[in-house]
């Protein structure tokens, strides 16, 4: 397996802000953390954090996020604009997996799908995840950083989980490119921090149109509770409206599964 190659890297990003302080470590225990660790003195908006292996990669509720060294993309990046930042985040964590999802699509012409809250999927299978922590101070947010896991290159996912992942190689049937694909996803997600500072109503738009679930009879698992209904729509700020024989119910957090 190459090294990652930053000069096909740079030669193939196209962002004013995104990456353009990019750090790169062959290991570290969480490029979220080491983003958020005061320590560091990582201030800088658009910082991209890229680690080769991860020894404490984590997806959401601390679930660990398993990724072979070298061989697929795990990566953060840091937004401290404050415009941004005054925006529902969900807007933020639908537009990074807007950025997989269509660079996947641009790049290699196989369609996914996207499922609530954060998952990237092929052909029901999780290709992609996100994980958006933050720091505040009072009520307001002064750092978030956006952690992506992109499944690659890697070729055998050993060990159970919730939904089968898969990955670009598997999907496309041949080793793919990480510098292209990684330029691409930043080029994206820059233009979609764009779009959601300017109207990110067009950011729901554009994630319902990748969802499939919208419409079916699902279960949300959080912790041991666990509810039915219909996947009704989203609301104005991305929370799921889920209709059951009660009436409508905005759920916040949870684990979806079509029934």
């Amino acid at each position: 397996m190459l090294v990652f190659s930053f000069e096909i890297f740079d030669i193939k990003l196209n962002t004013d802000f995104i990456g353009r302080n990019f750090i790169y470590a062959e290991e570290i225990d969480s490029t979220n953390s080491a983003l958020l660790d005061k320590s560091n003195n990582i201030n800088t908006n658009g910082s991209v954090f890229l680690a080769e292996m991860q020894t404490a990669g984590r997806g959401r509720k601390d679930r660990i996020w398993e990724s072979n060294k070298e061989q697929n993309l795990t990566f953060s990046i840091m937004i401290t604009d404050k415009a941004l930042l005054k925006k529902s985040i969900n807007f933020i964590n639908f537009g990074a997996a807007l950025a997989v999802s269509s660079a996947i699509e641009n790049l290699y012409q196989i369609k996914t799908e996207l499922k609530w809250p954060n998952d990237v999927l092929i052909n029901s299978k999780k290709i992609s995840g996100i994980l958006l922590e933050s720091i505040s101070s009072g009520n307001s947010i002064t750092k978030l950083v956006v952690g992506f896991g992109v499944n690659v290159n890697q070729s055998a996912f050993p060990g159970e989980y919730n939904i089968h992942p898969t990955s670009l190689r598997f999907e496309a049937g041949h080793e793919v490119s990480r510098e292209g694909l990684l330029a691409e996803i930043l080029n994206l997600f820059e233009e979609i921090l764009i779009k959601i500072k300017e109207n990110p109503s067009n950011i729901l738009k554009d994630w319902k149109n990748r969802c499939r679930m919208i419409g079916e009879k699902i279960s949300i698992t959080e912790d041991n509770n666990v509810k039915y209904g219909i996947f009704d729509d989203l609301d104005d700020e991305g929370y799921l409206l889920l209709r059951t024989k009660d009436g409508m119910e905005k759920i916040h957090f949870g684990d979806v599964t079509v029934r």
